[in-house]
């Protein structure tokens, strides 16, 4: 079979073709049928996680402070890359439609209709709702394995300070024009 008959490359390249037109809309009702799914995956996500964490963890201590404020950071600054990143597009390019740009490196996109790719849609455009995910994580992380959690944590929480840095920068450069 040739590369170009392939069915996944074909699977993608509509899925590609349908994202970047913009041809599905989303339409007005809500898709509670793949809210409970996300519902239900998010709940063995979390079940899957404290089993890890009461197995193999320490379930016995509360996360310091400061690792709290270093996963919250890190929870904004993944979610916000995971939802909005033009790179992450294509992970989300399934369940969503293109919209236009939402300002440097980021994207405004669409949820495709269907209960199930409507609801993952929202979910991987949704910078707030990916957090709940992402904080739950890190969370997890920190009681399973804190010393690589931290570590990537602090490198998202670089990345988020280098963010307002820039943006900080480009409003000096503004005001002084």
């Amino acid at each position: 079979m040739s590369r170009a008959n392939r069915p996944g490359r074909a699977w993608w390249t509509r899925v590609r073709a349908g994202y970047e037109e913009g041809a599905d809309e989303a339409g007005g009702e809500r898709p509670l049928a793949g809210y409970v799914l996300l519902l239900g995956a998010y709940s063995a996500f979390a079940a899957g996680l404290a089993c890890a964490v009461r197995r193999w963890g320490s379930p016995g201590e509360r996360p310091a402070a400061g690792d709290l404020a270093l996963v919250a950071v890190a929870a904004f600054q993944s979610s916000r890359t995971l939802a909005k990143d033009a790179v992450t597009s294509p992970l989300r390019a399934p369940f969503t439609t293109y919209r236009g740009t939402a300002g440097p490196g980021e994207v405004t996109e669409a949820p495709r209709p269907g209960p199930v790719r409507h609801a993952v849609g929202e979910l991987l455009s949704c910078p707030l709702c990916m957090a709940q995910w992402t904080a739950t994580a890190g969370v997890a992380g920190l009681a399973l394995c804190p010393r690589a959690t931290r570590w990537a944590a602090a490198g998202l929480t670089a990345v988020a300070a280098a963010d307002v840095l820039h943006f900080g920068y480009a409003r000096l450069q503004q005001a002084a024009e």
